[in-house]
């Protein structure tokens, strides 16, 4: 079986000012975003689970590279509104569409961020709040207002420069691996369980998004980002996922307590 632990944690609380627009918001988010936006994708039900193999197999470049401190990261950006407004984010907080945050997979929450539109330059602050984009070739979903003061609101999805602000680390601490979402829990948990001879800890997260419960499948706590992304290839490689490196927060399952 292969053990995927590592000790060692640290944590920041910055503390940031939040504006609110003037009431310009849609009745919904986009339909192209909508499904999108804090949703997981999900796995086949039954996906074929190769032998884990016993070498270390070689590190294809990740799509999105680890975040160093003062770092800049360019991708797409997407936006979430309804029906998320007014749930509870990530951090606890409820969501407010008309405030700056953002959803990021790795970075630390209250970590701030500079968010270039480079379509057409326009930028904005946002404090991370949430987790997601689960979608491949996202890298930050942007709440509303955020979305709103870079124009990215009507084409609902478009490239942009991310760069940390301040004196934030964001490859330390503990990451996971997701490797499936299911609405089904029995489904989730057959995943698990073909998944638990080569792998742990392996543990399964519920999500109460807008249309019902998630089931997400999330295996490892590992430490530092860049070891997380290693163990996300393998999981590729040799399993034939999609999977997500996800920061591991405190109170979540097989996060710090």
């Amino acid at each position: 079986m292969l053990w995927v632990y590592a000790s060692g944690c640290a944590s920041r609380n910055p503390i940031s000012d939040r504006r609110q627009l003037p009431p310009a918001e849609p009745s919904s988010t986009p339909p192209e975003t909508t499904e999108s936006a804090k949703r997981s994708t999900d796995v086949p039900e039954t996906p074929a689970i190769s032998p884990a193999a016993t070498s270390t197999p070689k590190r294809n470049k990740p799509a999105t590279l680890p975040a160093h401190s003062g770092y800049q990261e360019e991708g797409n950006a997407s936006w979430y509104g309804e029906p998320f407004h007014g749930r509870r984010a990530s951090n606890g907080e409820i969501y407010d569409m008309n405030k700056l945050t953002a959803a990021h997979r790795t970075l630390p929450f209250e970590t701030m961020v500079r968010v270039t539109n480079l379509t057409n330059g326009k930028s904005t602050v946002v404090r991370i709040t949430d987790r997601g984009p689960f979608v491949g070739n996202r890298i930050i979903d942007l709440s509303f207002a955020a979305a709103n003061e870079i124009a990215l609101v009507g084409p609902g999805v478009g490239p942009v420069r991310l760069e940390v602000l301040g004196n934030v680390d964001p490859t330390a601490g503990f990451f996971t691996v997701q490797v499936g979402a299911f609405r089904e829990r029995a489904n989730a948990e057959r995943l698990r369980d073909r998944l638990s001879a080569a792998y742990s800890p392996i543990f399964i997260q519920q999500f109460d998004s807008a249309d019902g419960a998630l089931y997400r499948v999330r295996v490892g706590k590992i430490s530092g980002e860049d070891a997380a992304r290693q163990f996300s290839e393998q999981l590729r490689e040799r399993e034939s996922f999609t999977p997500f490196v996800i920061r591991l927060d405190e109170g979540a399952p097989g996060g710090s307590q």
